[in-house]
């Protein structure tokens, strides 16, 4: 989407807020003891606090329908995925989705491809990372793969900053989201990008730091965008990490544990990650590995499978109808 937006920037101006999906669930009443040891535990665990007991005692409440939910969602079916609690279930899902997003000529890649590809496992995928309260998970889709080619290209991924993206892109907008397309072209105007030691994650807005946005520990030629469909982003994804926009703001993307996630999250295009890989799962489903930018603490460690080869050619939550990977 970056150079050619017209119609694409009017069909969704979804700015990649980093897209959080939140539950809301329902259930017993407050003055049941298990209700509040169970919501001081999960505090505990997330490191939450509240500025007022109202405030505490509605996210609670929030909580508490979240629980119930789960155990709802929970039944067999056709889920190939797992739900759980995690660091979104005291919001609402009506909250998740309000929060900031995003929105985006791939080559010819020709030759076979292989059965399956795992970035993380050859070493070019750094440590997951979590964006926090801002919404900047374009940056963080942005930096991941131009870490991934760099770190094919030369060996070692370098660990980048997203907080350069985030204070000195003025094309994008910050914790209010922004386009990964449009960071890729400010990288190559730069002529790079610093290291995240350089410049170091904060999670708000800030003002660019043209001196640490000067030390340049990664650059890149240029970027290139996928044509739509499962089939082209295999070609793009065994050659690469790649960056795509995704619909996530469902309920079930919200609280996802684990397993080949296969639930549908509406047409919205609201978060932005990085596809590291592909293959089959024990049970014989195809998927997509993808990379998130919400901590460990979400999914299987920070990372989703998502079923590939169902339903239409973009893929379970459109994960293959705007992509781009960054050229070195």
């Amino acid at each position: 989407m970056a150079f050619t937006l017209k119609s694409e920037l009017i069909i969704s101006l979804v700015l990649i807020l980093g897209a959080w999906a939140w539950h809301a669930m329902s259930v017993r009443p407050l003055h049941d003891p298990t209700v509040a040891e169970q919501h001081e535990q999960w505090m505990a665990n997330y490191g939450r606090t509240y500025n007022d007991l109202q405030e505490k005692a509605k996210r609670q409440r929030f909580l508490q329908r979240t629980c119930s939910s789960l155990k709802i969602s929970t039944s067999p079916g056709n889920r190939t995925f797992q739900l759980g609690l995690n660091q979104f279930s005291d919001l609402t899902n009506e909250e998740f989705q309000s929060k900031p997003a995003t929105s985006f000529s791939h080559q010819n890649l020709t030759g076979d491809v292989p059965d399956n590809i795992d970035w993380v496992k050859k070493g070019v995928v750094n440590a997951i990372k979590d964006q926090g309260n801002c919404g900047s998970c374009w940056a963080f889709s942005v930096v991941a793969a131009v870490e991934g080619i760099v770190g094919i290209t030369n060996g070692t991924p370098p660990v980048l900053s997203e907080q350069q993206l985030i204070d000195c892109d003025t094309t994008n907008y910050g914790c209010s989201g922004g386009y990964p397309d449009n960071a890729f072209k400010y990288i190559v105007q730069n002529q790079g990008i610093a290291s995240e030691d350089s410049y170091p994650y904060e999670g708000v807005d800030g003002t660019c730091d043209a001196t640490k946005a000067a030390e340049h520990a990664a650059q890149i030629k240029g970027f290139t965008d996928v044509p739509s469909g499962e089939d082209e982003l295999m070609k793009a994804v065994a050659q690469q990490p790649v960056s795509v926009i995704i619909s996530s703001g469902c309920q079930e993307f919200q609280s996802y544990s684990g397993g080949v996630f296969n639930s549908e999250c509406g047409q919205q295009l609201d978060h932005a990650v990085v596809v590291v890989g592909y293959g089959t799962s024990e049970e014989g489903t195809d998927f997509w590995k993808i990379r998130n930018s919400w901590g460990e603490q979400w999914g299987e460690r920070g990372y989703m499978r998502i079923q590939r080869g169902r339903g239409s050619s973009e893929g379970i939550c459109r994960v293959a109808s705007k992509a781009s990977y960054p050229t070195a």
